[in-house]
């Protein structure tokens, strides 16, 4: 074998090695971060333990990531905690969260299971706005154009969302947008809005029951950021001959389960 071909091949080999040590220091480290990440402060020998390393290993992983930000050592406590590091790269990741990316395959399969549309709404200037939307299949169907706008006290969404404000926000909500009329079912007196709300807060969804448009009802819960702030809302739309009263609490569970898969998705977490 010529000389070159046999020092290829050995530096191929060393080149080889060397990446698979570089991914495994990566994968031990971020072993290391979870740990940290679980815990308020864990001494070194507790920290090798609990990721199956040696301590000189573990201590030489943490140097780095301190030198990084990534964990720090509290000398009051003699432990290691997470760092500043990790804050901001996880906070980039809540920052640039795409909601309606990751929200539409649990959106598709709530669509699939109950065979009504499915719809992601988020509020804007007191209004909702539909960012997205999976049809149902069957030929009478609802349908809301993506950038469609409604108004809160006559939809499902909007309703699970008040449920979720204070009082004197809704007062002050009411006041600028008003209560304008859809239907004869349109609630348009506050009293009976509050009472409304009230009972969106007990069952955990809201509903619109052929109250913006006749013929169709829609049920609606709400998914929240990481600091449990409500941000959008998933619901289910059809005509009333589907989606039957008898209906409504069975889809209610399915979209209080829907927004609670699309929160964590996103890094939030409930009230």
């Amino acid at each position: 074998m010529p000389r070159t071909a046999a020092k290829s091949r050995g530096a191929a080999k060393g080149d080889a090695s060397k990446g698979s040590g570089q991914v495994q220091s990566l994968d031990r480290a971020l072993s290391i971060l979870e740990r940290l990440a679980d815990a308020d402060g864990m001494t070194l020998t507790d920290l090798a333990q609990s990721v199956g390393l040696a301590p000189s290993t573990t201590h030489r992983l943490l140097t780095t990531l301190q030198q990084r930000r990534f964990a720090d050592f509290d000398e009051e406590y003699s432990v290691w905690v997470i760092g500043v590091g990790a804050f901001n790269v996880g906070n980039a990741f809540l920052r640039n969260r795409r909601i309606v990316t990751l929200g539409r395959p649990v959106m598709r399969r709530l669509m699939e299971d109950v065979g009504e549309t499915v719809n992601l709404a988020v509020e804007d200037q007191n209004e909702l706005v539909y960012v997205t939307q999976f049809e149902s299949h069957a030929p009478m169907r609802a349908f809301f154009r993506p950038g469609r706008r409604a108004p809160m006290h006559a939809s499902a969404v909007g309703k699970a969302m008040l449920a979720e404000i204070d009082d004197a926000a809704l007062t002050d909500l009411l006041h600028r947008k008003g209560m304008p009329r859809f239907t004869d079912k349109t609630i348009v007196d506050p009293t009976a809005l509050r009472a409304e709300l009230e009972k969106t807060r007990q069952r955990g969804w809201g509903v619109d029951d052929e109250e913006h448009t006749v013929g169709m009802r829609c049920v609606a819960a709400t998914i929240h950021n990481e600091h449990g702030e409500v941000i959008a809302g998933v619901s289910v739309s059809g005509p009333s001959v589907r989606v039957t009263e008898t209906r409504l609490g069975e889809l209610g569970a399915r979209v209080v389960q829907a927004a609670k898969e699309i929160t964590e998705q996103i890094g939030g977490v409930a009230p």
